[in-house]
């Protein structure tokens, strides 16, 4: 990708994306982004690597890819006019993001997200089963008032480039190509970036309220957990057995079962499928 090109099509007067870099390989852009907030590095700092070899993951997984074969990148965004008892929603946020770009670049597959940000993609028009995960989204804190968003999509990847899947209830990994989609890393980026700006404005504009701005709303719409049966492995050990109903105003995951309803901000969610 070419750093020259991003930001030309990204850096603006008055727009969110400050500082474009792309380097050939990193450990994890994340990582590199959060050392930079802690330099004084201002809001709107996107950094690509072509290559990361010590990806992160949700929940401390790791995240590995072929060079060239993702889009693997992160953010930093200061929203200090936002309360912290809503900046849950920022990687909710960058899942709405994704979807929209994948519809507005790609166009000839589906996309999704699974709770709470998860990218799921199927090719058009395919049956149910179809879905698979394509990628992911980790928000960390990166300072005081400082947040790096790291990004993942699976692009070009094929079968014997993807990890194997160890847990049956799981999606299946994929990658865009596998879905059908013919897609140019590049112009993918910038449809990310693009989207990711002009959401993270409404929501900002909204002081971080979620309905106010629109993204409650858009969330939901996107999300394919709800409305399905769950099953979610707790972070504290156990599980929790039900139906995922809604999304509250903090971004947590309203799961009602037979003794109620609960309200989960972390877990592992699997859609009990085939039913």
């Amino acid at each position: 990708m070419s750093q020259d090109r991003l930001a030309q099509a990204l850096v603006r007067p008055g727009g969110l994306w400050s500082d474009v870099r792309v380097v050939p390989e990193t450990g994890s852009t994340n990582a590199d982004v959060i050392k930079a907030a802690e330099g004084g590095a201002g809001e709107g700092l996107v950094l690509i690597a072509e290559s990361q070899v010590a990806g992160r993951g949700r929940l401390g997984r790791s995240w590995l890819a072929p060079p060239g074969t993702a889009l693997t990148m992160s953010v930093l965004v200061r929203p200090r006019s936002v309360p912290a008892t809503r900046l849950g929603w920022l990687p909710l946020l960058a899942g709405v993001a994704v979807v929209d770009a994948c519809w507005w670049v790609i166009g000839d597959v589906e996309a999704a997200l699974k709770w709470p940000n998860d990218l799921l993609v199927r090719p058009a028009g395919a049956t149910d089963d179809a879905w698979g995960k394509c990628g992911g989204i980790l928000a960390e804190a990166a300072g005081p008032e400082a947040i790096a968003l790291g990004i993942g999509i699976n692009v070009y990847q094929q079968r014997d480039q993807l990890p194997t899947p160890t847990d049956p209830r799981a999606y299946p990994p994929t990658s865009l190509a596998l879905a059908g989609a013919r897609c140019d890393r590049e112009a993918l980026a910038v449809g990310v970036l693009e989207c990711l700006a002009e959401w993270y404005r409404r929501w900002r504009d909204a002081a971080g309220d979620p309905e106010r701005s629109g993204l409650a709303a858009a969330y939901r719409a996107r999300c394919r957990t709800l409305g399905q049966a769950v099953t979610v492995t707790l972070p504290a050990g156990g599980a929790l057995r039900g139906t995922a109903t809604d999304v509250d105003a903090d971004g947590c995951l309203v799961v009602r079962t037979a003794n109620g309803e609960h309200r989960l901000a972390a877990g592992d969610v699997h859609h009990v499928r085939g039913q």
